[in-house]
């Protein structure tokens, strides 16, 4: 039985209107520190090579610059990002997959942020890092899952050879 504390509780965390999101089934909980389809979160305190991607809008379209990195199997890399937009903008890494049933739970939920290891969103003129080992050969995507960005560009591809 619930005691009155806990359903107030439990009120409170379902009013709060923000979710925690990360990879895997339905964009939720998966790949924790864990190794994933794609990899696993790297060692901050380990060398990496530095890819820089910087995420703006262009054109009428929504963009990271670069939109294709090759890596290979085994390197880690550290993603020093750059919103050098007008909007807010996040990079999320996972397979397409993964990647395309989280936009949907994001259409449902556009407040939803990341706490996750592939995952960053920053703010307009802010910037941030995603370190990451790719442990697998393959292909995998990194997009923006605020509802509209992927849908206007803003998507791109990681080759691991």
């Amino acid at each position: 039985m619930m005691t009155a504390f806990k359903l107030a509780a439990l009120a409170v965390l379902l009013s709060a209107g923000t979710a925690l999101a990360g990879p895997g089934a339905a964009g939720h909980g998966h790949g924790h520190g864990g190794e994933t389809a794609y990899g696993k979160p790297g060692d901050p305190k380990k060398s990496a090579r530095i890819v820089q991607v910087v995420m703006s809008e262009r054109d009428g379209k929504m963009v990271f610059i670069p939109d294709r990195i090759e890596v290979r199997r085994g390197e880690q890399v550290r993603f020093r990002l750059r919103n050098d937009g007008e909007l807010e903008h996040e990079l999320v890494l996972a397979t397409l997959e993964e990647n395309l049933k989280h936009a949907v739970e994001m259409q449902k939920n556009p407040d939803m942020e990341h706490d996750d290891p592939n995952a960053r969103r920053l703010a307009p003129k802010k910037t941030g890092e995603i370190v990451w080992a790719f442990t697998k050969a393959g292909e995998f995507d990194f997009s923006c899952l605020i509802p509209g960005h992927r849908e206007a560009g803003m998507t791109g591809k990681i080759i691991v050879k």
